[in-house]
């Protein structure tokens, strides 16, 4: 499996680190719970839940927070295990597969396809309106964790992108305001450009093979990278909705990022040095990258800024969600009060007093959103709190790891960038897709 940064965000107290998340997906068989079965009235009393979270994730105060109101609610204790990211897949495919596994387990939203798909996740749909407790969760959280219409997975938390900008640089520009439309962000490219004429500049500093860029163009126009058609996975870039945001991409990544930058990714050079050097007024990247850029250049502290990439289509891009959704063991012997405890850990008040109010997380819904933007968000949180308002995530197929892990998708946009025909290269791309997604 490949390992992917999951994007972390910036309540308005404090930054968090980005974390590191695999990358999985697809279905899988397991069985529901009882459609009878109340989950705020599972008599635990006598047993004890095995819970294993991810390190990093949610702190020891949220954890903890989840279990006293868990073991007040069902008489039950909560056994806690802090895993490690090294070596996670293989020890948690063994341990679904054993004797002994954990009864609820912290997954990468894109990791749960694949755990589905070896049976080791139980199928939570007949939950689902307990679970969501009158929430409409982020679609970037929920639909990776729907397999087939099932549910394996409850939603915890988010991170995403957003651009990240130079207030000063934008306000000596002349502009006052942040875009809400696409006309008026390459107004204010068109701005930026025109005051910094340096070669080596870039108003906004989008690298070629930042794919997680491209892609939001190609849901904004329409598209998608793949999806389900009965049995198999057919691939979309091919199709007239994909060609039209591949496009925009490549006009888009020509005339604001530097010609250099056509065959780049965001490392070398580190796209947090180019901010932090004055070399570009803004980046499309994650929270925890402010926290990088400040710290080689402290005098940037109160002038980063940040805003939803908005879209051609009239709406803010859809963003590529990253984060942790709660599964249970299909071979948990409790999987009545492994879901009652997912429900606390997805409730509102866990939500928004603990995931967003203690670890500045992005909570797991659109209504945990739009409760933290009331509460008040500085300027470096607003823009990924709702970029989250409308994201996506990669296919649900169990296979999706090999496409990340052979750089399919950095060579595709690359491709486009550069000047490969865009119908070409995507015929060529959708085939390996397919080919990948479908094997067995």
């Amino acid at each position: 499996m490949l390992r992917k940064l999951r994007p972390a965000v910036i309540a308005a107290v404090a930054l968090t680190a980005a974390l590191a998340l695999t990358s999985c997906s697809s279905g899988g068989t397991a069985s529901g719970g009882d459609k009878g079965t109340d989950l705020a009235k599972v008599d635990g009393k006598g047993k004890t839940l095995s819970v294993w979270v991810m390190n990093g994730d949610l702190s020891q105060k949220t954890v903890d927070a989840i279990n006293v109101k868990f073991e007040k609610a069902t008489g039950a204790k909560v056994k806690v295990q802090i895993q490690q990211w090294d070596g996670i897949t293989t020890k948690l495919n063994t341990a679904l597969a054993g004797s002994s596994a954990p009864d609820v387990v912290d997954v990468g939203n894109t990791q749960v396809a694949s755990y589905a798909a070896s049976g080791g996740l139980a199928d939570l749909t007949s939950y689902k309106s307990q679970l969501e407790q009158g929430q409409t969760w982020l679609g970037g959280l929920v639909d990776p964790a729907t397999i087939d219409g099932k549910l394996y997975g409850v939603p915890s938390f988010a991170g995403d992108r957003a651009v990240v900008y130079n207030k000063k640089m934008w306000a000596e520009a002349g502009i006052t305001t942040t875009p809400t439309t696409y006309d008026e962000f390459t107004a204010d490219l068109d701005k930026i450009k025109a005051k910094n004429t340096a070669t080596n500049f870039s108003p906004i500093y989008v690298p070629g093979q930042q794919w997680y860029v491209g892609v939001q163009f190609v849901w904004d126009a329409g598209g998608e990278i793949a999806a389900k058609h009965g049995s198999s996975w057919k691939a979309g870039f091919s199709s007239a909705a994909a060609q039209k945001g591949l496009k925009q991409f490549k006009e888009f990544q020509n005339s604001y990022s530097t010609a250099a930058s056509r065959t780049l990714n965001t490392d070398v050079p580190d796209q947090d040095a180019v901010f932090a050097n004055g070399q570009t007024s803004a980046l499309m990247t994650t929270s925890a990258h402010i926290t990088k850029i400040i710290g080689q250049n402290a005098a940037l502290k109160d002038e980063i800024g940040t805003f939803p990439l908005p879209g051609i289509s009239g709406k803010n891009q859809p963003v590529m969600l990253g984060g942790s959704v709660w599964s249970v063991a299909q071979k948990s012997k409790q999987k009545d009060l492994a879901a009652a405890w997912t429900r606390i850990a997805a409730s509102p008040e866990i939500q928004n007093d603990y995931v967003f109010g203690t670890d500045n997380w992005i909570p797991n819904s659109e209504q945990g959103i739009k409760k933290a933007q009331n509460s008040g968000l500085n300027d470096q949180a607003k823009g990924f709190f709702t970029a989250a308002l409308r994201s996506k995530a990669t296919p649900a197929a169990a296979n999706w790891a090999t496409i990340e892990g052979d750089k399919t998708m950095e060579q595709f946009f690359q491709s486009i960038v550069t000047g490969t025909d865009v119908s070409d290269a995507a015929a060529k791309t959708d085939a390996h897709i397919e080919t990948t997604l479908n094997s067995k």
